[in-house]
């Protein structure tokens, strides 16, 4: 139900694109592109649904339109931002702070072209193992695990890479795992079923794959690992993308504790050379039409003035950082652009 209700929001939302798309082309408009992901994820819909407000509403009076596309996901968009194929695009955070450090796949290859425009939604790491093996409950606990079957997700997966950053920044040996590498369902199949130990599915909250290893495995029989604040704290020393989050008890079934943990951010990005007042725009659009945004998509419930600028991994391109501070924002030194 859920997923026809989006594509009937997409189709809708994408022909109106199309209209402010034939305006534009008679009036000589400026058009911008903005990559997201598959057409299976969270980041196409959303990125059609901020391309489309963001066109209805700037087409008429700022000349300005925008498109989404698809692509393969982070490691792509950042390949073709700095191609200049694309003006916009959706990122996970963790690859956005790879990309503009000059780290692991973008070592020796910094990409300052980068610019942050606002977070979008939080991936929050759940890290679900057996009860037997959570001895304190704290993340450290993986180490327990070594020699058992542990799901790292699928072998291609941002979530397999954040996982494995995670793991590195603590001390803890993933290569020690009987690695598997299962999508978020088949792990919690595999879990439920005695075929794995543990699994990892950063996610917003609930998870399906989560509530489900709940439901049937029971609360006392496995364990949602919570992170301290020295946790965090290493863990950003490396990649200073993610921040604490509470999963509150009653999320999952017979979950009676909060959960500890962290996420990190999905984001929105842009080209430095992109004008100033386009990116202005854009961002007052978005947080002027929220509600439009959500009902586009249930990620973007997660949204808010409020957490905009919540892990960043590079500064902010001057147009969004104009819009925060007419908001009352105060913009941390880190994320202030001096280009």
């Amino acid at each position: 139900m859920f997923g026809n209700s989006i594509l009937k929001k997409i189709l809708v939302t994408t022909a109106i694109t199309a209209t402010m798309l034939s305006v534009a082309n008679a009036a000589d408009e400026n058009k911008y592109v903005i990559a997201t992901a598959s057409t299976g994820g969270t980041y196409y819909p959303v990125g059609v649904g901020i391309a489309t407000i963001a066109s209805i509403k700037l087409a008429k009076d700022h000349k300005t339109t925008f498109s989404a596309i698809t692509s393969a996901g982070s490691n792509e968009n950042i390949d073709m931002l700095g191609k200049g194929e694309v003006n916009f695009a959706l990122l996970q955070g963790l690859f956005g702070s790879m990309a503009w450090q000059g780290k692991d796949e973008y070592e020796g290859k910094p990409q300052k072209n980068l610019r942050s425009i606002t977070m979008l939604w939080e991936n929050i790491e759940q890290i679900t193992i057996k009860s037997k093996y959570a001895k304190t409950g704290n993340i450290k606990d993986m180490k327990n695990l070594y020699g058992e079957r542990f799901s790292m997700s699928d072998r291609s997966s941002g979530s397999r890479i954040s996982t494995e950053t995670i793991f590195s920044s603590l001390g803890i040996d993933y290569t020690k795992l009987d690695q598997q590498y299962l999508g978020y369902s088949p792990s919690s199949t595999a879990l439920q079923d005695g075929k794995v130990d543990g699994m990892t599915t950063p996610s917003g909250v609930p998870t399906s794959a989560v509530t489900n290893a709940f439901a049937s495995i029971g609360n006392n029989d496995i364990r949602v690992l919570d992170f301290t604040a020295e946790d965090l704290k290493a863990i950003n020393d490396n990649y200073p993308v993610w921040n604490p989050y509470t999963i509150k008890a009653g999320t999952y079934p017979g979950q009676d504790k909060d959960i500890n943990t962290i996420s990190q951010p999905n984001l929105l990005v842009v080209t430095k050379d992109t004008p100033e007042e386009t990116v202005y725009l854009l961002t007052k659009t978005i947080y002027e039409n929220l509600p439009f945004l959500n009902s586009v998509h249930k990620a973007t419930l997660d949204m808010s003035i409020q957490k905009a600028i919540a892990g960043l991994p590079m500064p902010l391109h001057k147009g969004a950082a104009k819009y925060y501070k007419e908001q009352g924002i105060k913009i941390p030194d880190a994320l202030i652009d001096n280009n």
